[in-house]
C-alpha cells in the first residue's frame, strides 16, 4: 500500500463507521415513523390519490428515484402506482423560476396537480429549502398529507405545523443524511409493496 492509499484509508473508514452508527441510531428513531409514513402512502394510493415528490440537487434525484420505484416496480412485479416527481420537467421548472421565482418551482406544480387526498413527499437535507417549505404549504392548502424527509435539526420544514409525518436524520453531514434518505425511501417502497400486494423483501 503506497502513501496516498494509506492517507485515504482514514477517510474511507470514517465514512463507513459513521454510516454504520447512523443506521443503528436511525433504526431506533425511525422504525415507527417509517411505518406511519408507509401507511399514509398506502391509504393515499388505495383511495385513488397520487404521490408528488420534490427535492433539490441530490434530493431531486431521490424524488425521481422514489417515483420511479412506485410507477414501475421495486422488488416485485405488480401494478404501477401513481407517483410524480416534480423535479424532471425542465420547461415547467424554468418557466416558473423565470416568471415568478425559484422559490415557487414546486409550489406552483402542487397547486396545479395536487388534489385533496394526494400526498406530498418533501425532501430536504437541511429542512430549510425555501421551495420545499413552500411546496408543503401549498400541499396543506390543497388538503394533501405531507411526509417530510429531512436532516440535521429538521429545519423550517420539520417545524412546519402542517407536517404530521416527519422522518428526520439527525446528523450534521449531508452525505450521511443522503445515504440514510435513500435507505428510508427503499424501506418505504418495501413496506408499500408488502401492505398493498403482499410482497416479500430481503428486509
Amino acid at each position: 500500500m503506497n502513501s496516498s492509499q494509506q492517507n485515504a484509508y482514514p477517510l474511507i473508514e470514517r465514512a463507513f463507521t459513521e454510516g454504520i452508527e447512523l443506521r443503528r441510531q436511525s433504526l431506533k428513531q425511525l422504525a415507527e415513523p417509517l411505518q406511519d409514513a408507509a401507511h399514509a402512502i398506502v391509504n393515499c394510493l388505495k383511495n385513488g390519490g397520487k404521490v408528488l415528490a420534490c427535492g433539490n440537487g441530490g434530493s431531486a434525484a431521490d424524488a425521481q428515484h422514489f417515483a420511479a420505484e412506485l410507477v414501475n416496480r421495486f422488488e416485485i412485479n405488480r401494478p404501477g402506482m401513481a407517483a410524480v416527481a416534480l423535479t424532471h420537467d425542465a420547461s415547467v421548472i424554468t418557466s416558473i423560476a423565470n416568471d415568478f421565482s425559484f422559490a415557487q418551482v414546486f409550489s406552483r406544480q402542487v397547486e396545479a396537480l395536487g388534489r385533496p387526498g394526494d400526498l406530498l413527499l418533501a425532501i430536504s437535507t437541511s429542512g430549510d429549502s425555501e421551495n420545499i417549505v413552500a411546496a408543503a404549504d401549498a400541499a396543506a392548502a390543497a388538503s394533501m398529507q405531507i411526509i417530510a424527509l429531512t436532516g440535521k435539526d429538521g429545519g423550517a420544514l420539520g417545524r412546519n405545523a402542517h407536517v404530521k409525518l416527519h422522518l428526520n436524520i439527525s446528523h450534521p453531514s449531508t452525505p450521511r443524511i443522503q445515504e440514510m434518505h435513500i435507505t428510508c425511501l427503499h424501506i418505504l417502497c418495501a413496506l408499500v409493496d408488502q401492505q398493498m400486494f403482499g410482497g416479500t423483501h430481503d428486509y
